[in-house]
């Protein structure tokens, strides 16, 4: 056999192992996702409720993961509109999950559905005020909301703490995570873990897009993102709007704890999930800042994320792939984004030459 059938052979096989592992690769995500189909369809043969729950539970954790990434995309979102780089959506989810922790345990006694509603209006109040704050400083001094925001994000950890000095007289044996109360999950299965946080995460979607795109309000605040002399032409309050953004941006950002506080910790602490917010900014790019584009892109990251596990154990596929494919993602949009805005510019561009053109001609007969 001569060194070039040796050297095609090994080709060839190098190329289909590339082949398969990309397969057996995409196999395993599609199986950490939703789960083994032929696992799914005996388990809803069975009609065993906690079969069928163990079988669909990769679809029940990608759900359960997307609930943060929605929240916090949409509060992004509305900061995105208005003009606003909101890089504080961590410190405002921090102080947001503290405003959860405490309405939760003054409202411990009263029922689970009464501790839920009051414990989401603490968690807006709270991130909401912590919005309020870089908003002003834009809105009066002009300060960058970058730069405040991102300076808010480092202090954020002190704050819970102070506050707990404040209220136990500076008693440092009171000190310590605040315990929630248990708050029913929406499917009530052993092996599920969706809970009600998901709901109101998709019920938000809507409650924003009304917001931006149906109200004079949301009016207004798209109208300072997109030209703030026109808008101050138009009538329009610029600093009213850019501080109203960053408050409503810090209050749907003040939820974005509240799914895992009441169903997987159950206390506020030091261990709460940080980062979030920066996963939110690649998730608003990914739906183009609009409330259904951004519950599609939560769903994609929340998939990717959970296939780090499944990768590893079924394919042999570094974990780093995700983070790897993650960025490929939102780098692919961003580029589709700014080709497509160009061929619409190139395209205005003609259409208003054509205009002229034919003005210009029609002139020179009438001459």
């Amino acid at each position: 056999m001569s060194g070039l059938e040796i050297t095609r052979r090994t080709f060839v096989a190098a190329l289909g192992g590339a082949v398969g592992g990309v397969f057996e690769g995409y196999g395993a995500m599609l199986s950490g996702a939703v789960g083994d189909p032929g696992r799914i369809f005996v388990a809803i043969q069975s009609g065993n409720a906690n079969d069928i729950a163990n079988a669909i539970r990769p679809l029940t954790e990608t759900l359960d993961s997307a609930t943060p990434f929605i929240f916090v995309a949409l509060g992004l979102a509305v900061s995105f509109h208005a003009g606003l780089f909101n890089l504080g959506a961590d410190g405002q989810f921090l102080i947001g999950g503290f405003g959860v922790g405490i309405a939760a345990t003054l409202m411990g006694p009263l029922p689970p559905l009464v501790v839920l509603v009051g414990s989401l209006a603490g968690g807006a109040l709270f991130g909401a005020a912590y919005g309020f704050v870089p908003g002003f400083l834009k809105a009066r001094t002009g300060a960058h909301e970058v730069i405040t925001t991102l300076m808010l994000n480092s202090i954020t950890p002190a704050v819970p703490t102070l506050i707990f000095l404040v209220l136990s007289a500076v008693d440092l044996g009171r000190l310590g995570p605040m315990s929630l109360p248990e708050v029913p999950l929406l499917f009530d299965l052993r092996a599920i873990r969706v809970d009600w946080g998901f709901v109101v995460a998709v019920l938000m979607a809507p409650v924003v897009s009304f917001l931006l795109f149906r109200t004079t309000l949301g009016f207004e605040l798209r109208a300072t993102g997109q030209s703030e002399s026109a808008a101050v032409a138009s009538g329009v309050n610029v600093k009213r709007m850019v501080l109203y953004a960053m408050v409503m941006s810090g209050a749907v950002a003040g939820l974005i704890g509240m799914p895992n506080l009441f169903g997987v910790a159950h206390s506020y602490g030091s261990t709460i999930q940080t980062g979030i917010g920066f996963v939110g900014i690649a998730v608003a790019l990914l739906g183009r800042n609009h409330p259904v584009g951004i519950a599609f892109g939560a769903l994609v990251f929340a998939w990717l994320t959970e296939q780090s596990n499944p990768l590893g154990i079924l394919a042999g596929i570094s974990p780093d792939v995700i983070l790897i494919t993650q960025g490929v993602v939102v780098l692919s949009v961003v580029i589709a984004y700014e080709i497509v805005r160009r061929y619409r510019q190139r395209l205005e561009q003609g259409a208003v030459a054509d205009a002229l053109a034919k003005t210009d001609t029609a002139e020179e007969a009438r001459a």
